[in-house]
């Protein structure tokens, strides 16, 4: 069920019957169509563990199950929109970036720590982002929310990426992070932050970084 784009802002999604989506609790804008929406416990096919993860990492974003047919129009807060289309690869996303995504794809949770060891726990602390990463797999679409549009800068192999730990959005691909310090021009300027500290993304995929470092 791939979305359709309606302005920068604003998408719509159709759907089946035996169909299902997820989104946001207060991304429905609008619908057509014999549509329910029922709060969902689980949060999609990750099951209770995923579940139990996303609660103690503080990332339990309410979520809702969208059934029936008809089309549904999404958008959350006036953020702007990108739709990432997955083809069996894995999407890691900020939780409270996550819009609404296809039923059909796994849902799960990715402990930061696991990639960027000790770095990866810092991460949660010093930013103000959860210690987990929302993961969903397989094939659909997945619709995320970002200040100022989304920039897709693609990682390779010995050409790493650097990104500011708030600005980040998601990432896919075979794909390490870690975080580090660094001083620059920003802190010369009396802006020393969270961006005293960098997201290194490393290896073969591609990372989505909002225009803005505000958060959601």
């Amino acid at each position: 069920m791939p979305f359709t784009r309606i302005n920068s802002k604003m998408v719509e999604a159709g759907i089946a019957p035996g169909q299902r989506m997820f989104s946001q609790r207060g991304a429905m804008l609008a619908y057509r169509g014999e549509v329910s929406f029922t709060p969902s416990i689980t949060g999609g096919q990750g099951g209770v563990m995923s579940m139990i993860g996303r609660r103690v990492a503080n990332e339990a974003t309410p979520l809702m199950t969208i059934e029936g047919e008809g089309s549904v129009m999404f958008g959350h807060g006036g953020h702007h929109i990108h739709c990432v289309d997955l083809a069996g690869e894995t999407l890691y996303v900020e939780a409270d970036r996550l819009l609404a995504f296809d039923g059909s794809l796994q849902q799960g949770t990715m402990f930061m720590g696991s990639q960027g060891g000790v770095m990866g726990v810092i991460r949660g602390q010093v930013t103000g982002q959860g210690l987990f990463t929302t993961t969903l797999q397989g094939k659909g679409s997945v619709a995320v929310m970002a200040h100022g549009g989304v920039i897709e800068l693609p990682i390779a192999p010995q050409h790493p990426v650097h990104v500011d730990p708030q600005a980040y959005v998601a990432h896919r691909g075979d794909v390490r992070n870690k975080l580090s310090a660094a001083l620059g021009w920003r802190e010369m300027v009396g802006r020393g932050s969270g961006e005293a500290f960098q997201l290194e993304l490393s290896g073969q995929g591609m990372v989505y970084v909002q225009a803005s470092e505000e958060k959601l």
